[in-house]
């Protein structure tokens, strides 16, 4: 946990607001884990894009941050043991992993569903070759898109990701991918620009649906929505914007306890690059271990128990706003 962390939570703690697992209680409401069904993998912090809400801090400064090929095999043979009903396989940027082929190919009999998330624009310079494995293997792809404006787009991820973006998911449509009865899903994932919380997801899955097919021609199967976490480079923008207190503050209060059972933190396992296991993606940026309790995949054979305690911070209130993160 980063000493700037620390500073800033410590600060609107001494500002009256409730530390979550108080607001938990005060709802009479416990968050313990259910059964795991979704093994997450971080292979690698390298990132060909700084963007501005990364709650990783992934970048192109990250290159020695991923997973060796010995932490790898150990999560396969982890996956091997499991019934995981998804396997998810997330970054920075995981295409720029060399060994993802290999890693694809390994954990596609383990699943029934396989994952891979993409920014789109390294995808695109991986190209067909990469795109020809996920077919054959049936991956899914869930692709973060953050606006329909190139502009705003530029904005957060920079210059002229906009328009590889809208090439690529064209290519990913004309390899099946959104295509209705083809198998082949993607998703789509809108993060807001800013230090708000996102809009209605099932009107922006409109918005965009119309918008991607009237002018690119482009489909997908679902859209979801997703507030920013206040961590990594995204946390260190809302400070040196002045906006963490009040963005927080805003998370805070629309804590939505309805939330709370959905949350995937119950049912998800997530391991980081260098192979430690956490409660989530965003207890990974944070640094809090899985059920506060620094574990290696080489030192286990077997998912968490139902039951056991999830750790916690002041970042869980972003899945909990609104509709929550799920």
């Amino acid at each position: 946990m980063s000493l700037n962390r620390l500073k800033s939570f410590s600060k609107i703690e001494n500002n009256g607001l409730s530390p979550f697992p108080q607001t938990l209680v005060n709802h009479n409401l416990s968050l313990t884990r259910d059964q795991t069904i979704t093994l997450q993998i971080n292979i690698g912090l390298h990132c060909n894009q700084v963007c501005r809400h990364c709650h990783l801090d992934a970048g192109p400064h990250r290159e020695n941050d991923m997973m060796s090929r010995e932490t790898m095999d150990r999560v396969i043979r982890f996956a091997a043991g499991n019934a995981f009903k998804v396997i998810d396989i997330t970054g920075g940027a995981p295409e720029l992993h060399p060994d993802l082929e290999y890693f694809i190919r390994k954990l596609k009999s383990y699943s029934n569903r396989l994952i891979l998330r993409s920014n789109l624009t390294m995808l695109h310079e991986k190209g067909e070759a990469l795109m020809d494995v996920l077919r054959e293997t049936g991956t899914d792809i869930v692709a973060s898109f953050p606006s329909l404006n190139d502009v705003q787009t530029a904005a957060i991820r920079g210059k002229g990701c906009f328009d590889i973006s809208v090439l690529t998911l064209k290519k990913l449509n004309d390899f099946g991918y959104g295509k209705e009865d083809s198998g082949l899903c993607l998703d789509l994932v809108v993060n807001p620009s800013g230090a708000f919380l996102p809009p209605s997801q099932a009107s922006q899955e409109k918005r965009f649906r119309k918008v991607l097919k009237q002018k690119c021609g482009i489909v997908f199967n679902n859209l979801y929505t997703f507030a920013n976490v206040p961590l990594g480079r995204f946390l260190k923008w809302l400070e040196d914007s002045g906006n963490f207190e009040k963005y927080v503050e805003k998370l805070s209060s629309a804590f939505n306890p309805c939330t709370v059972d959905g949350l995937m933190c119950k049912t998800l396992i997530s391991v980081s690059w260098d192979g430690y296991l956490y409660d989530c993606d965003f207890n990974q940026a944070s640094g809090q271990f899985l059920g506060n309790r620094k574990l290696h995949i080489s030192e286990i054979n077997d998912p968490p128990e139902p039951g056991g305690h999830i750790a916690t911070d002041y970042h869980c209130y972003t899945c909990t706003a609104g509709s929550g993160f799920t």
